[in-house]
């Protein structure tokens, strides 16, 4: 899967929230600094060719929609993060944060329970 640049990745965020919505609709969920109108078509556009959000034509105007969650993009990215950066090991990513101090004991006691849990 292809990722998505920092303003893709905003669009795309708005989507989700919206569940769909014209450039108008997207414009308005944005917090400030807001980018333009023009912009924000163009990058809505670019994210229908690269096969994240459909569209539908509605008179003069286009309703985008994601075509995958933001759970799913998220998985998918992360997946690739912990492949290329981790050799595909989530102890070793659980290890970098423990290492830099970024994830307490508690943090990874709530996880071991969380894991026991589900076996």
């Amino acid at each position: 899967m292809e990722k998505l640049s920092q303003q893709e990745e905003q669009a795309m965020q708005v989507l989700w929230k919206l569940k769909g919505g014209v450039v108008k609709d997207v414009l308005e969920a944005y917090t400030d600094p807001k980018p333009p109108y023009t912009t924000l078509a163009s990058t809505l556009k670019n994210l229908k060719k690269k096969g994240f959000v459909t569209s539908r034509r509605y008179g003069n105007v286009y309703w985008f929609e994601p075509v995958m969650s933001a759970e799913s993009y998220s998985e998918n990215m992360l997946s690739g993060i912990i492949d290329n950066y981790f050799q595909s090991s989530y102890s070793s990513l659980v290890t970098f944060f423990a290492q830099k101090e970024k994830i307490s004991s508690s943090d990874l006691q709530a996880i071991v329970r969380l894991i026991e849990k589900q076996k």
